[in-house]
């Protein structure tokens, strides 16, 4: 499983709909799409929101995103996080 970053931009729309509710419809979302959610939390600065998951591979963390964006208008852009470790190993002998 590998951990993704969403970090997500609320539009003024999304804002009007803000609820545990919807938080609690966008977390199953990311569970059908075999994700499971580490942390979300509420940001300050250019983006608004970061959900931290694990996913089995882009294609369901590609179909996670857009559900979720469906659902709360918020958009996302994703990236994929690498172990420290995992990118010492990579970089090493460069």
């Amino acid at each position: 499983m590998a951990t993704y970053f969403l970090f997500g931009t609320y539009s003024a729309e999304a804002v009007k709909g803000i609820s545990a509710a919807r938080t609690e419809k966008a977390n199953k979302l990311i569970q059908k799409y075999k994700g499971k959610i580490i942390s979300i939390y509420a940001l300050l600065g250019n983006k608004d929101l970061v959900i931290i998951a694990t996913f089995p591979g882009i294609e369901q963390v590609v179909k996670a995103s857009i559900a979720v964006s469906k659902l709360t208008g918020i958009a996302f852009s994703t990236s994929e996080a690498i172990p420290v470790k995992d990118f010492d190993k990579m970089a090493a002998g460069i």
